[in-house]
């Protein structure tokens, strides 16, 4: 591997003993991880189910090494959420937000969604998940990833941080940052983060990354937690910038959380300026840990008083007769019909998470929970719909085995034969959801959407 020599040099310089260690670990097999949904699946189903090769990730119990010849990405389980492809060490972030059913929780950088999955599980469907990203093509693969794992209870914009902060004040309960980095962590596995890299840009992913977390401080309510992640080493982008802000912001402190062992304490002597609990940080060496390189900072704002503020929500539908058609399906498939506030983005039905203000001003990637189109004097039900439902929410459903013959027709996009009443039928995979059919005279006509079928 050809590293550049700028970083060569200046990881010796600050490493010192320490760096032959860190230059092997570049010889090593990189580490590959995929993290169960807990919102379609247990642990316990998932091991009686899997037959994947599989061993735990210590500091993230439902996160789990395969190995290299694995190709979970091109089974059935992946297309139904029941996983997420996820690089180790970034499971770490998702794992220290330690978010709580109920709670408004902000993704600032979140493409391509490893982060606010992780985050939506945590939340259990209830409360809300704001999923930020400020490029509109990640923001895309970002909300099908949201799409694909069942969430019901999120939100995706396609924002600026600053944008954001206007709308949002002392909105949050928990914010991750993320950080748009130098990638140096990244190089093991990624070649073009070596090509891109330089020491100028560690300097302008460090002023990005300062200019992020000052709008993020706007929107963390008081007694909130901020958890800040980069995958590089660059002390510029990890100490440094923790450093900064907090000398800035005696609102906010560094904070203590329980972490794996072989997460190495942050540097003190790398922040340049002085402040309290940078040992309190995290770096995650690939020499240390069977993952790439990372660094964390855990931040709670232990002071301010919550402003008095007038906040516009969002204006619901009213339960007049343009539902109709939407109830019609709901009572004709599914046991409980969905309640809440409804919103329409052209003929797209969604159902809003509770607390959310206003879409005003916002460019508005997904609304919430997807509930399906409405279309000439029918209601047609969206995949997001059925990737969210489980089979006892419907009334009709057919499950067939991970192996079997009419799973890969079924993501082929082909028909199946089927006998039972007419309508809309939940297809699952060993019991997970995973697209809708219409039996029609013993046939099941395949609605899994073209662009995600199987070749």
């Amino acid at each position: 591997m050809s590293l550049p020599q700028d970083f060569l040099d200046k990881m010796q310089q600050l490493l010192g003993e320490e760096f032959d260690e860190f230059i092997k670990s570049y010889d090593h097999e990189k580490s590959h991880g995929l993290r169960l949904n807990l919102l379609k699946t247990s642990m316990e189903s998932f091991k009686e189910k899997n037959k994947l090769t599989l061993d735990s990730i210590p500091w993230v119990e439902e996160g789990f090494f395969y190995k290299g010849e694995e190709r979970p990405g091109k089974h059935p389980y992946h297309e139904a959420g029941v996983y997420y492809i996820q690089e180790p060490s970034a499971m770490s972030v998702g794992a220290f937000v330690e978010a709580k059913p109920g709670e408004k929780v902000l993704d600032l950088c979140a493409a391509p969604g490893g982060k606010s999955t992780h985050v939506a599980s945590q939340l259990g469907q209830k409360g809300l998940l704001v999923a930020n990203e400020i490029y509109p093509q990640r923001a895309k693969i970002l909300s099908q990833n949201i799409e694909r794992m069942g969430v019901k209870n999120a939100i995706v914009l396609n924002e600026t941080p600053a944008r954001l902060a206007k709308h949002f004040p002392l909105y949050f309960d928990r914010i991750v940052v993320d950080a748009p980095c130098s990638g140096e962590g990244m190089f093991r596995k990624d070649v073009v983060a070596q090509e891109e890299w330089s020491l100028e840009n560690v300097k302008l992913c460090a002023t990005r990354q300062n200019e992020i977390l000052e709008e993020a401080a706007k929107m963390l309510k008081p007694g909130g937690r901020l958890v800040y992640s980069t995958c590089t080493f660059a002390p510029e982008e990890n100490e440094q910038a923790i450093a900064q802000f907090i000398s800035h912001h005696p609102e906010f402190e560094i904070e203590s959380v329980n972490a794996y062992e072989s997460f190495k304490p942050g540097r003190g002597e790398w922040s340049q300026i002085a402040v309290g609990g940078i040992e309190k940080t995290y770096r995650l060496w690939p020499h240390y840990i069977n993952g790439e390189g990372h660094y964390l900072a855990v931040l709670r704002k232990v002071c301010g008083e919550d402003a008095d503020l007038k906040r516009e929500y969002v204006k619901p539908l009213k339960k007049d007769k343009s539902l109709n058609d939407f109830f019609d399906f709901a009572k004709d498939t599914l046991k409980d019909v969905p309640h809440g506030d409804f919103v329409l983005f052209g003929s797209e039905l969604y159902l809003v998470p509770e607390g959310m203000l206003t879409f005003d001003k916002l460019k508005v990637v997904r609304a919430g929970w997807h509930l399906g189109t409405f279309k000439k004097n029918r209601f047609e039900p969206s995949h997001a719909l059925a990737l969210s439902l489980l089979p006892e929410d419907v009334k009709h459903y057919v499950s067939y085995p991970q192996d079997s013959n009419e799973i890969k027709s079924y993501l082929k996009g082909e028909t199946l034969s089927h006998e039972g009443d007419k309508g809309w039928y939940l297809v699952c995979v060993d019991g997970y959801s995973l697209g809708w059919a219409k039996l029609v005279n013993g046939t099941l006509k395949n609605h899994y959407p073209k662009g995600l079928r199987w070749m």
